[in-house]
């Protein structure tokens, strides 16, 4: 990109009212496909962007390219990439563990292993829950859905739910007295 394009952009974005940024970019045509979809969707505006943006705020932490990330209740594990292969297995180049007092960098081995059992769990978990909520029993549904109908009726039934929570908040608890009233 020449001196004079950068310079001009530059300026553009001085003048520009709107907040917005011009970017330029070139990228390899084969990669194209790939990258730009995935441009558009971390550029775009409303909540999609937002969330779109914030599920790779741990890229931008990692020193690594992350594999696979993994979130407990009070847990976090990461597996760092790039994968490498030695013979017919294949191995992260390391992971992350951040527990309760616990900061753990992971060789490849234990990564591999630690990302091996987290999968099967996770796998157990969904099998289990399928199971629990009666899903074998329905019909397969295609994996496409109309986007606009399914989010108007899940934030309804968001909702809803809401409404519900709001009205046992507004309940008063039975006040307490004596030595245990704080």
């Amino acid at each position: 990109m020449s001196i004079l394009s950068k310079a001009v952009d530059r300026l553009n974005n001085f003048f520009r009212f709107d907040h917005k940024v011009t970017l330029r970019f070139a990228v390899d045509r084969y990669s194209a496909p790939y990258v730009v979809p995935l441009i558009e969707k971390l550029i775009a505006d409303g909540e999609d962007g937002d969330t779109y943006r914030s599920a790779l705020a741990a890229w931008n932490r990692a020193e690594r390219p992350p594999l696979a990330l993994y979130d407990g209740e009070t847990s976090f594990c990461r597996i760092d990439g790039p994968y490498q292969w030695a013979g017919n297995h294949v191995f992260p180049l390391g992971g992350l563990v951040l527990s309760s007092g616990v900061t753990a960098h992971l060789d490849p081995y234990q990564a591999s292993d630690l990302h091996l059992q987290t999968r099967a769990a996770i796998e157990r978990a969904i099998q289990a829950w399928v199971a629990d909520n009666g899903l074998r029993e329905c019909p397969m549904t295609p994996v496409a859905f109309d986007r606009e109908a399914a989010d108007r009726k899940a934030k309804t039934m968001i909702a809803a739910r809401g409404d519900i929570l709001d009205q046992d908040r507004m309940v008063a608890a039975p006040r307490e007295e004596g030595p245990n009233h704080v």
